[in-house]
């Protein structure tokens, strides 16, 4: 996901998109504890995915 398609929405679908992401990263995490989770660089993507969400919506005000 880039910044630029992120910051095209507005401040409640980033919000909703910022939950949704937190939601994946918990199934991520909890995969990861259990083992079931074979590629692990999708918690860094998601991670990254999160700060990207969160600084467009401190852009906004």
């Amino acid at each position: 996901m880039n910044y630029t398609e992120i910051k095209e929405k507005n401040k409640e679908e980033l919000i909703t998109l910022l939950k949704d992401k937190k939601l994946l990263l918990f199934e991520l995490k909890v995969k990861q504890k259990t083992m079931q989770l074979t590629k692990t660089s999708d918690l860094r993507v998601c991670k990254k995915d999160i700060a990207k969400i969160k600084t467009a919506i401190s852009a906004l005000g």
